[in-house]
């Protein structure tokens, strides 16, 4: 029996999933997943702080500075969060698509076109590293992300006691 060698992949390079990966590894917005904490968290925070420009002029038309202070951090705080919740499910998304492709058995690709798509099967080597990577690169980069949703969860709840108190 001959088996297919990963030189024989009839993938299209662009749509090979280890490609996508990498691909994914080194694009401008995902690359930020695997800095380490104290880098990651800082970018966090820049979304967060940009996110405030469009946050910050309308929770000053709601609660105005001068007197509602605590509302109008609180009602900032919370409008600009909602510009990292959507980079986080961008990230999330992203990654997990690229988990998925490289964990899955098969792989779906277009020769051409999406009217001709086709389906190959990895030899087993492949699958191996496949997973490897998803084991060792990709799951703590979901990790992070599910750590950093569930911490600006953690806000939120805060903020809205804080919210209820004031």
């Amino acid at each position: 029996m001959i088996r297919p060698s990963v030189d024989h992949c009839p993938v299209p390079t662009e749509q090979q999933p280890l490609n996508e990966y990498e691909e994914l590894k080194t694009s401008w917005l995902f690359c930020d997943c695997i800095l380490n904490w104290r880098d990651y968290i800082t970018k966090i925070l820049w979304i967060w702080s940009l996110s405030w420009l469009v946050a910050g002029p309308i929770a000053a038309a709601s609660f105005p500075p001068h007197k509602q202070l605590a509302h109008f951090i609180l009602c900032g705080a919370a409008g600009a969060s909602v510009g990292v919740i959507l980079v986080l499910v961008r990230l999330f998304l992203g990654w997990l698509y690229v988990r998925d492709r490289l964990y899955n058995p098969t792989v779906f690709y277009e020769e051409s076109g999406w009217y001709d798509g086709q389906t190959w099967t990895k030899p087993e080597e492949v699958i191996m590293r496949d997973r490897l990577i998803v084991s060792y690169e990709i799951k703590p980069i979901l990790q992070r992300l599910k750590f950093t949703s569930a911490a600006l969860a953690g806000m939120f709840l805060i903020g809205t006691i804080v919210w209820q108190l004031s």
